[in-house]
């Protein structure tokens, strides 16, 4: 075969993204605060965006009939992309005023695997409505922050107050001290007794406990503050592991003392907090808003609503437009006003296709899992993503986008969307049951244990069983893991020690 140049003709099929569709394909998937920020640097970027009107009124749910005739596939904007034509795509100029007077009505906390002798104590919470705004500003405030303000307070000149400065910005979200001091001296070459010095400045800030590099550090300093730190205390702080494994004959050996005096020491050890840094807010620290609000009608069913009280209603400011249109009198000029237009239609359209996409997965949601709503957790069903794209005709890549990220609240709670997606187990009835629910009967079967008489695995699988469930033992454990409770050694421990208390 010969080498050298020629032409070819060949016809293909391509999908072309333009900006706009890559915007609003980001847009569907990012949470309402998100979207206020972008709406935000929209305002500024483009003089021809404006507010109209204040937001906060919500955007409620379409009746589902109409959920059942409009699909995001008959929106232009997946319309262009099914048929390969998103080149030919055209921002629209729309009248947001009429298009808003057109629509009508319609619980996996982690902590990290410290201790169980304190796991009991350490929660993190609020209200069924979240926390207030007052609660917000309350942990606004950072441990770094904290610690930070009381430096110059307690630090004798600004070499040591620099590097107590550094050993915080080192601190874990807990309040501990990760890295080791030597290498810590080796990264800033300052004397190991220089090190050590701001580090003792450090620990003694509040909350007493910061700086601390072990749990037992963590606690003899709050010891020592609450001025309890005697030799029998230090023994007992020492032999954290036998407190954990509920040994008290050899504990007794060791501090020697009775049991009286050691079920005081372990209640007044109990009174410690062994994460004085988890009272304060993290760097990320953002409160969860909903983007959906789900509230029980007149009429037995669900009001579902978009919660528009951060993202504020987007129009073209047309005296604005006209203003700018008779002052432009070359071609760029008229290019760039053309171009900013362009690009407010196209915001003020898919913000709006964004929300009434949210809507109609929402309200899907609700129908599929209206056991729950009212019935609570042990009524969750399973649910996949495809159930829900079929039942309103979107795509399963679409419904992913619009779960992620976004909240929805209920009088039951705030809750992600992606929540009520769970996978399922055989029931007796044959009809199937969400993993959720399952691990919410795990729960109150160990909540209810006698502390004498604690469930093993195999217990909790015949119970489960007389309840419908039908699990295997390493499925039981699993769930049973996955919602933080221990094992039968594991919860007798540690109500052995809830009674020595």
């Amino acid at each position: 075969m010969a080498l050298g140049p020629r032409l070819d003709i060949r016809q293909t099929q391509s999908l072309v993204m333009t900006p706009q569709l890559q915007q609003a394909i980001k847009l569907l998937a990012l949470s309402n605060l998100e979207v206020e920020g972008f709406i935000g640097d929209a305002l500024a970027a483009n003089p021809l965006l404006d507010v109209g009107g204040e937001a906060g009124e919500p955007v409620a749910a379409p009746p589902e009939a109409d959920l059942r005739r409009t699909t995001l596939e008959s929106s232009p904007v997946d319309r262009l992309i099914g048929e390969g034509r998103a080149a030919d795509d055209r921002p629209l100029d729309i009248d947001h005023g009429a298009a808003a007077s057109d629509r009508e009505t319609g619980e996996s906390t982690s902590s990290h695997d410290a201790d169980s002798f304190w796991s009991g104590d350490l929660r993190v919470g609020g209200g069924e409505e979240g926390p207030s705004i007052d609660e917000r500003a309350r942990q606004s405030e950072t441990l770094a922050e904290h610690l930070e303000a009381q430096i110059g307070l307690v630090a004798p000149d600004e070499r040591s107050a620099a590097l107590a400065r550094y050993l915080i910005g080192l601190l874990d979200e807990a309040g501990y001290l990760p890295v080791a001091l030597r290498e810590i001296c080796d990264d800033l070459r300052v004397p190991l007794a220089e090190c050590e010095a701001a580090l003792t400045l450090v620990q003694s800030l509040e909350p007493t406990g910061v700086g601390a590099r072990t749990l037992s550090e963590c606690i003899a300093l709050q010891a020592r503050e609450a001025d309890r730190y005697d030799p029998c205390m230090a023994r007992l702080i020492d032999n954290l592991d036998l407190v954990a494994r509920g040994e008290f004959a050899r504990l007794r050996r060791l501090c020697a003392v009775d049991d009286e005096d050691l079920a005081d020491m372990l209640a007044e050890l109990r009174s410690y907090d062994p994460k004085p840094g988890l009272r304060f807010g993290g760097d990320s620290g953002g409160t969860v808003v909903p983007d959906v609000l789900v509230e029980p009608g007149a009429d037995g069913n669900w009001t579902i609503t978009i919660n528009e009280t951060t993202v504020p209603r987007l129009i073209v400011n047309r005296p604005y437009y006209v203003e700018l249109k008779g002052s432009c009198v070359d071609k760029a000029a008229r290019g760039w006003l053309a171009e900013k237009l362009s690009d407010a239609n196209w915001l003020i359209k898919a913000l709006d296709q964004r929300q009434k996409t949210i809507l109609k997965v929402a309200t899907e949601l609700v129908r599929q899992q209206q056991g729950f709503f009212r019935n609570g957790v042990s009524h969750l069903k399973p649910l996949t993503l495809r159930t829900v794209a079929e039942a309103i005709g979107m795509h399963e890549s679409t419904v992913s986008r619009v779960t992620s990220s976004k909240y929805l609240q209920c009088a039951r709670g705030t809750f992600e969307l992606k929540y009520f997606f769970t996978s399922g187990v055989s029931t007796a009835g044959g009809e199937g049951a969400s993993a959720e629910a399952v691990k919410a009967a795990i729960r109150r079967l160990i909540d209810a244990e006698d502390p004498k008489a604690i469930l093993s695995d195999d217990a909790l699988v015949d119970l489960l069983k007389a309840q419908g469930y039908d699990l295997a033992r390493r499925t039981v454990a699993k769930y049973r893991e996955a919602i933080g409770m221990g094992s039968s050694v594991q919860r007798r421990r540690q109500k052995a020690l809830a009674g020595a208390r």
